[in-house]
Parts: C-alpha cells; structure tokens; sequence
C-alpha cells in the first residue's frame, strides 16, 4: 500500500510539474524551429560560433528578456547549439533565461527590496557569463555540434545560400514546425518526461513542504543545504518571488534568499538530464557544479560582506504595486491550454520511445521463448 501510495503521488506531482512547463515548451518548439529555418547560418556563425566573450555576453542578454521558465528553454537552447552557437553561450543563454526576467525583476525590487534585487539581478548577468566563458575554455569535442568550428567560409557561404532559395512562407513555415515537432521536440521529450518522472518521485518521498519548513527555520537554514536542496525543486523564479519574501521577513538570512533563487531556478533534472544526453557529460558537469558554486559564493558574499546586519523591510504598498505591474509581463494560460500542452508532449515522448519500447518487448519474448 505505501508503494502504491507512493507511486500516485509521484504520478500526480510529475503532472502538476509538466503542466507547469509543457505550454513553454510547445511554444519553444515552435520558435526554434523557425529560429533554425530562418536564422542565416553563416551570420550566426560569426555571432555565437566562437569562443568570444562579447557572444556569451549576446547570448546572456538575449536570455534575460525571455519570460521562460528552466524547463522551456531547453528547445531553444538546443536549437542555438544545434544552429551553431559553441557551448559557452548556449549554456548561458540556458542560465540566464529562467534566473532573470522583466517579471522576476519587477517583483525582486517590490518583494525582496532594493538591496537583494541589486545583488539578485547583477548575480543573474555575471553567474551566465562566467558559465559560458568557463565552458568555452574547458569543453572538448562538445564545444560545438559536428565539428562546425571547421567549416570553411566557402561552406559558410553555401549553407546561406541554401537557407535563401526557400521556396517561399508556406514551405518555410511546415519545415519550421516540421524540425520543431518531429526532431527537436520528439528528443527533448524523450528525456523531459522521464525527468518529471524523477522529480516526482523525489517530491513525493521528499515532500516540497519539508523543503518549505526547513528553509522557514532560520535556525536550520545553511547556504549550502538551500542550494543542494533548491537543485532538487522545481523552482520558477516568478512563482517562488513571494515565498522567498515571506522567509526573509520571517528572519531567514538575504544570501540564502538569493542562493534559493539562482541555484533552484537555473537547475532541474528534466534540464540536466536533456543537456546530459543531448550535449554531454562534461557539459552537464561543468553547467551544474558552476550553477551551484557561484550561487554558494553570491550567497555567502551577500551575508558577509554585502549586506551585514541587513533588516527586512515589507513596503506593502511598493510590493503591490510591484505585483500589479509584474502581472503585465506574466501569462497565465487556462488550465486546459496547459492539459492539452502536456497531453503533446507526452505523445511525442510516447512517439519517440514506442520504436525502443516495441524492440525491449520483442527482445524479452525471444529470451523467454528460448528459455
């Protein structure tokens, strides 16, 4: 019974999970495949496709106006990578995109006050493009896909001029969706659901509420166990905004607020599982232990040095009007747009898993008809 109890919490916290994120993905999906059918490769090349630090400076600004949450931009991450972008902005672009959006910084300066939203915000630019720099001078064969920092101006040049001789809006438009769907969302499905699986899993033995008291104990908290524990959630930095205003006013110390915010928002396993099987080990390695450390560094900087003997201070009128404007920069889809969303990602995980599941089924048969 306990097992099964188990299992049925799991299930039901995968799925409030992927509702959460499934709409962002379709629309990813969406995007990056007109990303990759419209982008002249040969001008994206020469913006991203180098290990420059003024591209992972593109790319992390590029991500910070993006109101998307960690799980939505893998399809577009994916699609940067797999247009040409190197590692080191591709992995800040991913960084920097969920940690910082306008939403996420209106309501950090309405809920948090001006100090943690300074610190917060600062920490949301230079966490990305110290990852991206980092990555760029330590990654092997995986800093860019197929060897592309290869290819020679003449390739470059052909490759343009095949993107412009599309045969018109139409055809652009199905083979856009066509790559979105068929090849970008069938692989990044096939491992976003089993890592909602997971993070269900690990949710319902450990449940979200014990994170919840734990971190609402000041006397509990350490730096190192929020960002540990953070890694573990399932964070949007928009929905955890007033969460993590109520444990700063309840006493928890500012550079644990920050810590939970940049480590949980930049980190989940439906993200680290996608950029392990799709980019590498050492890719996701170097992206979560990095995540991690630099959020332990701004954490323990923001106690000791930044904001000693910090005072919390809840400006009820400044944090409404905070919210208020926040919500202009928010969309809330209808439930059954998120039902149907979810509903798609799963059949494409389903479409892309079935021609492994029916070899699995066959190779049992054959084994237990030779037994």
């Amino acid at each position: 019974m306990i097992i099964f109890a188990i299992v049925e919490r799991a299930l039901q916290t995968s799925w409030q999970l992927l509702n959460g994120a499934s709409m962002w993905l379709i629309i990813s999906f969406v995007f990056a495949g007109f990303l990759r059918t419209l982008l002249n490769p040969a001008k994206f090349q020469k913006m991203l496709g180098n290990k420059k630090v003024s591209s992972v400076v593109k790319s992390t600004l590029s991500g910070m106006f993006l109101p998307m949450c960690s799980c939505g931009v893998i399809p577009l991450g994916l699609s940067l990578y797999y247009s040409g972008a190197y590692l080191g902005p591709t992995l800040a672009f991913m960084t920097a995109t969920p940690i910082i959006n306008p939403a996420a910084v209106i309501l950090s300066f309405g809920l948090l006050g001006p100090q943690i939203a300074v610190i917060y915000l600062v920490a949301g630019f230079v966490i990305p493009v110290i990852i991206g720099i980092v990555s760029n001078m330590f990654a092997g064969e995986e800093i860019c896909l197929h060897g592309l920092e290869e290819a020679s101006v003449e390739e470059e040049e052909a490759i343009a001029f095949e993107t412009e001789e599309q045969s018109g809006i139409v055809e652009n438009i199905k083979s856009s969706l066509q790559w979105g769907f068929t090849d970008l969302g069938l692989t990044v499905s096939k491992y976003v659901i089993p890592g909602m699986l997971f993070a269900g899993l690990v949710l319902s033995i450990v449940p979200q509420r014990f994170f919840q008291q734990y971190f609402g104990n000041p006397g509990m908290i350490s730096i190192g166990g929020v960002a540990v524990a953070s890694s573990l959630m399932y964070v949007c930095a928009v929905g955890h905004l007033p969460f993590v205003a109520a444990l700063v006013a309840s006493g928890a110390a500012p550079g644990t607020a920050i810590t939970f915010l940049l480590a949980g928002t930049a980190t989940n396993l439906p993200e680290l599982i996608s950029i392990y099987k799709l980019i590498g080990k050492r890719a996701v390695t170097m992206y979560s232990i990095l995540v991690v450390f630099s959020s332990l560094v701004v954490g323990y900087l923001a106690n000791l040095l930044l904001l000693p003997g910090f005072t919390p201070f809840i400006n009820f009128d400044r944090s409404s009007r905070s919210i208020e404007m926040a919500n202009r920069f928010i969309f809330n889809a209808p439930d059954i747009v998120k039902y149907i969303s979810s509903l798609a990602v799963i059949y494409l995980f389903l479409c892309a898993a079935l021609p492994k599941t029916k070899q699995f089924l066959e190779k049992i048969r054959i084994t237990i008809k030779g037994v």
